[in-house]
């Protein structure tokens, strides 16, 4: 069955008939290939933990726009790092800090890339993992990441000195955000599968507690398909989309951001 087919006989679609098809999607798209093309491409080029993380959740941070400007600019940021990120960061000086003065990408400039920096640069001086700084805020049995993206907010504008602009770049769900960008990364760090896309390094957060990462193209299939009724694009509609597809994959909700955001991407023109 094609994605027209679907789309065109979504009202007459039982749960099976559309776990079948979200599940061909997700093989169709969580392959190795989808890297060359994504910006998870960034945190791929290294091997280190502390590497991936810090690409990973700057790379994520920086996700809007086209997906080749968001490559090309985070390949940048790198750069200026001089290609070893974690080194960087630990023991980086104030003054290698003038090289990052001209970044920019979008509404993310200097005065956010400088405070990034800081808090990178205080949190890995005492922490390994950035897997702390959302675990320390949740209960292992909680059912989502509400509050450990909640508390990793806070946690990173907790400096007497953080800008005020720059919370506009760290989504928490206390404002209703999506919270996409945090949502992808946690991604990112969590799912584990033998496909090579999700780097699966961290243990204490369970796949079924992640959130869809939702952005326009999966909230434009996610209607589609009948799997999100909520007007906002907000947090309450992760919730909502997020819940239906754990319907589907109780262990492994997330997975279908593959499928919807892989979709939605693609494909020219869906019906509807």
């Amino acid at each position: 069955m094609t994605s027209n087919d679907i789309f065109s006989d979504v009202d007459n679609m039982n749960p099976k008939k559309l776990k079948a098809f979200l599940d061909e999607q997700v093989f169709r798209f969580n392959v190795p290939g989808f890297i060359e093309n994504d910006p998870i491409q960034i945190p791929h080029r290294f091997q280190r933990l502390q590497d991936i993380e810090i690409t990973g959740f700057w790379v994520a941070m920086l996700a809007w726009g086209q997906r080749k400007t968001i490559i090309n600019k985070s390949s940048n940021l790198i750069d200026r790092m001089g290609g070893a990120p974690y080194d960087f960061i630990l023991n980086h000086k104030e003054k290698d800090r003038k090289a990052f003065l001209d970044f920019k990408h979008r509404t993310f400039q200097a005065t956010d890339t400088l405070y990034f920096l800081e808090f990178l640069q205080n949190y890995y001086r005492q922490y390994d993992s950035l897997e702390d700084a959302f675990v320390r805020f949740m209960n292992p049995e909680e059912e989502t990441m509400e509050n450990a993206l909640k508390g990793f907010h806070e946690l990173f504008f907790d400096h007497p000195h953080a800008p005020q602009r720059t919370r506009k770049h760290i989504a928490t769900p206390a404002r209703k955000s999506s919270c996409k960008r945090l949502n992808m990364f946690l991604r990112w760090m969590v799912r584990k599968d033998n496909k090579g896309v999700d780097f699966g390094l961290w243990n204490r957060i369970k796949p079924n507690q992640l959130m869809m990462p939702l952005d326009v193209h999966v909230e434009r299939v996610g209607r589609q398909l009948g799997l999100l009724k909520r007007k906002q694009r907000d947090w309450q509609a992760v919730i909502e989309l997020t819940e239906q597809l754990k319907k589907f994959d109780p262990e492994d909700p997330v997975k279908y951001d593959f499928a919807l955001f892989g979709m939605g991407l693609t494909e020219k023109q869906l019906p509807g």
